[in-house]
């Protein structure tokens, strides 16, 4: 079950800021259930198992300057259809060409139009590819390990700490890195005490879908130096890569604005050089 969500206040009065993440949470169960149902966790990871090694996600966004993750994504509960008949395959291709360090892969498929098969494809192409869901069972991580996916995301705000700790645990098992993802300070306490590597900061909150543009300038100083910080949501140009640069960054999570480009692939190379040592300061 997702924690108990936290209070927060608008106009005045006080309100849950919980409605779309619950529901995309309890959808995320219900596509597990019937999962399992059709095979269980025991054949699952036998499957996954035997699937070689993905390339490493942390080593990709751990060089020089500020490594762009690029996203593919055909809708969102915020925009609505962005780019509804998306290549997965062909889209990351683009993103590939133009200098991307990692794909991520929204699988979410009732608000997002995302598919497992979209993160395999993708997958197949050899470049580190994340697994962006609403993680809440083991039963996903080894999905995404049997698709190729190098690493997963787990979201703060949709786990209680016991779960988040369990699922950390168990990607690790299973041979993935983890983007842990917060939004506030709280997050960073819990991300911090299941010793994440690898936080991203997410702009808007999923609570509420609203837009916190200082959140990485704010919390990026409680994350230890040794931990490669991505900055989420809000990149839509060259100068927010660049400012991104300046408050810490590590790597930058780019979806909507790429997805909606007339060309992909330049799009990606003016964000990848806009993050490197020699031309990210302007």
């Amino acid at each position: 079950m997702p924690r108990t969500p936290r209070v927060g206040r608008c106009a005045g009065t006080e309100r849950t800021l919980s409605t779309y993440l619950d529901d995309l949470i309890a959808a995320a169960s219900r596509r597990v259930d019937d999962a399992r149902a059709a095979e269980p966790l025991e054949a699952l990871r036998e499957r996954a198992e035997a699937v070689g090694d993905a390339p490493s996600f942390a080593a990709a966004i751990a060089g020089e300057g500020v490594a762009v993750i690029a996203e593919v994504k055909r809708a969102s509960p915020s925009k609505g259809e962005i780019a509804a008949d998306l290549d997965a395959a062909a889209q990351a291709r683009a993103y590939i060409d133009g200098g991307a360090a990692a794909v991520s892969v929204l699988t979410e498929p009732e608000w997002f139009r995302g598919s497992l098969a979209d993160l395999a494809d993708v997958s197949a192409l050899r470049i580190p590819t994340l697994r962006k869901d609403f993680i809440v069972d083991p039963y996903q991580i080894w999905e995404a390990r049997l698709a190729g996916a190098a690493a997963v995301l787990l979201i703060v705000a949709a786990l209680t700490p016991r779960q988040l700790g369990e699922l950390y645990d168990e990607a690790v098992l299973a041979g993935l890195d983890v983007l842990v993802e917060v939004h506030d300070e709280d997050d960073v306490a819990e991300a911090t005490a299941v010793g994440a590597n690898i936080v991203g900061v997410n702009a808007r909150d999923l609570r509420s879908f609203e837009m916190d543009p200082a959140a990485f300038a704010r919390l990026r100083g409680r994350l230890g130096p040794e931990v490669t910080a991505v900055a989420e949501s809000g990149i839509t140009g060259a100068d927010d890569v660049r400012r991104a640069r300046r408050d810490g960054a590590d790597a930058v999570l780019v979806g909507e604005s790429l997805v909606r480009a007339d060309d992909p692939r330049a799009a990606v190379a003016e964000l990848v050089a806009a993050g490197r040592v020699d031309g990210g300061r302007g």
